[in-house]
């Protein structure tokens, strides 16, 4: 979960910025605070994540392959 002193100073850092700045650049200013915190908590996009899930299965696929190949391999070498 998001830890509350981050939820607070990112709070009051949207205050100030509104205080201080027009309405309409006030939402381009959060916008980009906004993307700063998350990068900083090393979220990723959905789309990432959606891809790296992929690589993962097929590599757990070709994983699974390779293992029912060297247990096929170590009967013939046993024999």
């Amino acid at each position: 979960m998001l830890n509350s002193q981050v939820l607070n100073d990112l709070s009051i850092k949207i205050k100030s910025m509104a205080a201080s700045s027009p309405l309409g650049d006030a939402e381009k200013n959060i916008y980009a605070l906004l993307q700063g915190a998350f990068t900083k908590m090393e979220l990723v996009s959905r789309e990432e994540f959606d891809v790296q899930s992929e690589v993962l299965r097929n590599t757990r696929e070709q994983l699974t392959l390779c293992e029912e190949r060297l247990a096929e391999l170590e009967l013939v070498l046993k024999k």
